[in-house]
C-alpha cells in the first residue's frame, strides 16, 4: 500500500493472511523463570504464616470466657447430704512396739572357764527352779575335791593326837614331870592343829562351791527364752549368757507413745494389742508410763501386762490401742471434712436449701468417719460429697438424706 504524503515513516499493514509470530522459549528459559517465581513465593509464604500464627495468638490471648458460677446456671446442682446425730464413740491412742518378757534374766558360767558336756534343755521349754540347764567338765574339780577331804581327814587326826598330848601334859603339870615349857608348847601345837583342820574345811568348801558352779541351773522358774550352750563349747567367766529365762512366763508389751498422748493415758487403762499375723487382740493394762521423753523423738515409754499365751513371742511386732475417753459426738464421712489455712470446715444446707460454711474440730478418726468435737450438734444436713465445688450461700437441690453408719 501507498504511504501519504504526510507520513514521514512507513506503515506496515498486516493482512489476515499473515500469522502472529510468537517468540520460542527455550529450556534454559524456562528454568530461570521458575526459579525466579520460587525465590518470591517462599517469603511471602512465611511472611503469611506468621501473620496467621500471630492473628491466632493474639485471640487467645485477649479472649476471656466468662465463668459462670454453679448457682448462675439454669440448672441447680443436686447435692447428698446427710445427718449424722450423735453416736457414741471411744477416744484411743495408738502406738507400736514389741512383746518381750517381763523379768528377762540372762545366765552365763558363773565359775571357772570350762568345756560344756552336757545341755539338757531347749529354747521354749519350762523350767523350775534349781533344774539343771547344763553342765561343765569336772574331772579336775572332783580330784581336787578328793584330795582335799583326804587332808582334812590327816588334819583332824593330827589335831586329835596334839590334842590328846596336851591334855597328858597337863595332869602331870603338878607331879613335876614335864616342865612349864614342855607343857605350853603341846598346848601351841594343839592349838595349831585344830585351826589347821579349820583352814582344809575351808578350801574343801571351796572347791565344793567350784564343783557346783560346773552344774548351770535355772535360779528361777519359768520359761527358756533362747539357748546358745552346746556340747564342746568353752564357757568363759563373765561371757555371753549361755541362756535367757523369762520369770515365771510373764509376757508384756514395750511401746514408745507420743508426747501429747502420753498424758491421756493412766496406769490402769484397758488396752488391746495385736500381733503381727494374728488376727486376734490379746487384752491387758497399762502396768508402767515412762517417767521421761525422749527429747530427740518426743516419744515416752509404755508397758501392757498381758496373759501368758504361746502365740506371744518376745521380739514379735505388735501395735497397741488405749481407750482414753467414752462421749457422744456427731460422726461425718471422712469427704465431708474440708480443710483450709483457715482450718477445718464442712458445708450444711439450711432450711432454704443454701449452702453455709461450718468451722469444726475434729476429734478423733474411727471406721465409721470422722468424729467432730465442736462445731455441730448433730441435727444438721451435712453435705456428703463433692463440697470442694460448692460457695457459701450457692443453692443447691438435696438428694436424699438419711441417718449416718453407726460408729464403731
Amino acid at each position: 500500500m501507498s504511504t501519504p504524503e504526510t507520513q514521514d515513516e512507513p506503515v506496515t499493514w498486516i493482512g489476515r493472511e499473515r500469522a502472529f509470530e510468537r517468540p520460542v522459549e527455550t529450556p534454559a528459559a524456562t528454568a530461570a523463570g521458575t526459579a525466579t517465581r520460587r525465590k518470591w513465593l517462599v517469603p511471602a509464604g512465611a511472611a503469611a504464616l506468621a501473620l496467621l500464627v500471630a492473628i491466632i495468638a493474639y485471640r487467645a490471648l485477649h479472649q476471656t470466657d466468662k465463668v459462670v458460677a454453679l448457682a448462675d446456671q439454669n440448672n441447680i446442682p443436686l447435692i447428698s447430704v446427710i445427718t449424722p446425730g450423735l453416736k457414741a464413740v471411744t477416744s484411743s491412742v495408738t502406738f507400736t512396739g514389741t512383746i518381750a518378757a517381763r523379768y528377762d534374766m540372762p545366765i552365763a558360767n558363773e565359775g571357772d572357764a570350762g568345756r560344756i558336756v552336757g545341755v539338757y534343755v531347749e529354747a521354749g521349754d519350762h523350767v523350775q527352779r534349781g533344774q539343771l540347764l547344763a553342765k561343765l567338765d569336772d574331772s579336775v574339780l572332783t580330784a581336787q575335791i578328793n584330795r582335799m577331804a583326804a587332808s582334812l581327814e590327816q588334819a583332824k587326826a593330827q589335831a586329835a593326837l596334839s590334842a590328846a598330848e596336851y591334855r597328858r601334859a597337863e595332869a602331870v603339870e603338878s607331879a613335876g614331870a614335864l616342865s612349864a615349857e614342855d607343857i605350853e608348847k603341846r598346848r601351841a601345837t594343839a592349838v595349831t592343829d585344830a585351826a589347821n583342820v579349820k583352814v582344809v574345811a575351808a578350801q574343801l568348801a571351796e572347791g565344793e562351791a567350784r564343783l557346783g558352779r560346773t552344774r548351770i541351773v535355772a535360779p528361777i522358774a519359768g520359761t527358756v527364752l533362747t539357748r546358745n550352750a552346746e556340747v564342746g563349747q568353752i564357757a568363759n567367766t563373765g561371757g555371753a549368757s549361755l541362756f535367757r529365762v523369762a520369770s515365771g512366763g510373764e509376757i508384756e508389751m514395750r511401746g514408745q507413745l507420743a508426747e501429747q498422748d502420753l498424758a491421756q493415758v493412766k496406769v490402769g487403762d484397758p488396752a488391746s494389742v495385736y500381733v503381727t499375723g494374728l488376727p486376734q487382740a490379746f487384752e491387758g493394762r497399762v502396768r508402767l508410763l515412762g517417767a521421761v521423753i525422749d527429747p530427740q523423738t518426743r516419744l515416752g515409754e509404755i508397758r501392757i501386762t498381758l496373759q501368758p499365751d504361746p502365740a506371744l513371742r518376745p521380739g514379735a511386732f505388735a501395735r497397741g490401742t488405749v481407750a482414753v475417753a467414752h462421749a457422744t459426738r456427731p460422726v461425718v464421712p471422712q469427704t465431708a471434712v474440708l480443710t483450709d489455712r483457715d482450718g477445718s470446715y464442712v458445708f450444711v444446707v439450711n432450711a432454704q436449701n443454701h449452702v453455709e460454711r461450718r468451722a469444726v474440730r475434729v476429734a478423733d478418726t474411727v471406721d465409721a468417719g470422722v468424729v467432730i468435737g465442736s462445731g455441730l450438734n448433730g441435727s444438721e444436713r451435712v453435705v456428703t460429697t463433692a463440697a470442694g465445688f460448692l460457695r457459701p450461700g450457692e443453692e443447691v437441690k438435696v438428694a436424699a438424706a438419711g441417718p449416718a453408719t453407726p460408729a464403731s
